[in-house]
């Protein structure tokens, strides 16, 4: 079992969640000794309470935390990961690999405020951002955030999301002079999430790799062209000047839906083995069928089991006549 991921979980759900797996999971095992591990309060001084003014995440849906214990065995095996490393999120910009489409929130009409709401609750130090510059000051620039360069694809531009990039997160581009000399008003620059306050909503960015995690510090930070924008982007301005088209009819007519590799491609993407494939049906897990037993072969048995008994009715009645 994956420990990590059943802690992550659990202070994400809470004691609910925490009472529902000891109820579902107390025959196995593996989970006893976890969720012992798990419940066991930390030692020292008592945890601090949160902020007055801090928001917390909510989670509401007691469906989810039911599901989770229900299946908890399967989801936090270890079993779904391969060993091989998965492809980079930033790599997505290829629409002959997959259906890059825009964020799902555009096609549900998601009031402002929620949305700007979710985005201050999931935003994480160390993901990219990118905006246009609206102002230059002698102590850094801000700028206005129109999407997400990596995490969470979020409908963001119509937000007014503003964050500031101080001068000192500001690389010089020579060894004397004004490093803001470089930025202009509407530059389009990708930065890493330095400091978050949840509370009054504001974001602190960074020009250097050193704010990015370890996965993402080859991406480029600074400025960027309209052409480096994420594909996922460029969808939602397409989609914004044709609102009428449905979420079905742009990802079928995306190049990369009808692509054959799809499946393997994004199995290879997110790491999951096909040699163990997982899967939360018991009946189905990390179980490895016969090529005669898919549907394909099946139709083709069966289309030649009815063709030869025709075949055979044809001849009697030849026979017969």
């Amino acid at each position: 079992m994956d420990r990590d991921l059943l802690r992550q979980s659990l202070n994400c759900h809470g004691s609910s969640l925490l009472s529902l797996l000891r109820s579902e999971q107390q025959d196995n095992p593996h989970f006893r000794s976890l969720l012992g591990s798990a419940a066991e309060p930390t030692r020292g001084p008592p945890p601090q309470q949160p902020l007055q003014g801090r928001k917390e995440k909510r989670v509401d849906n007691i469906e989810i935390q039911k599901f989770i214990s229900k299946k908890a065995d399967l989801l936090f095996a270890l079993s779904w990961k391969s060993d091989a490393p998965a492809t980079s999120e930033i790599n997505e910009d290829s629409e002959d690999h997959y259906a890059v489409m825009p964020p799902l929130e555009q096609f549900m009409e998601i009031p402002s405020m929620d949305r700007r709401e979710l985005f201050f609750r999931d935003i994480e130090r160390g993901d990219i951002v990118i905006g246009r510059i609206s102002s230059i000051r002698e102590f850094g620039f801000f700028m206005v955030l129109i999407c997400l360069g990596s995490g969470i694809m979020r409908d963001i531009a119509h937000l007014e999301i503003t964050a500031l990039c101080p001068l000192r997160d500001v690389p010089s581009h020579s060894n004397h002079g004004d490093p803001l000399s470089y930025y202009q008003t509407g530059d389009i620059i990708r930065a890493g999430i330095k400091d978050i306050d949840r509370y009054h909503e504001k974001l602190a960015v960074s020009l250097y790799s050193s704010s990015l995690p370890p996965h993402l510090s080859g991406i480029k930070l600074g400025v960027i062209s309209s052409e480096e924008l994420p594909l996922y982007y460029r969808r939602s301005v397409e989609l914004n000047s044709n609102s009428l088209e449905s979420y079905e009819n742009i990802m079928q007519s995306s190049l990369g839906f009808v692509n054959p590799g799809v499946v393997e491609f994004l199995l290879e993407k997110l790491g999951i083995d096909e040699s163990n494939p997982p899967s939360l049906m018991r009946g189905l897990q990390s179980k490895n069928f016969s090529e005669d037993d898919f549907a394909s072969a099946l139709r083709k048995k069966q289309s030649a089991s009815w063709a030869l008994k025709c075949i055979l009715i044809s001849g009697f009645h030849q026979y017969l006549l």
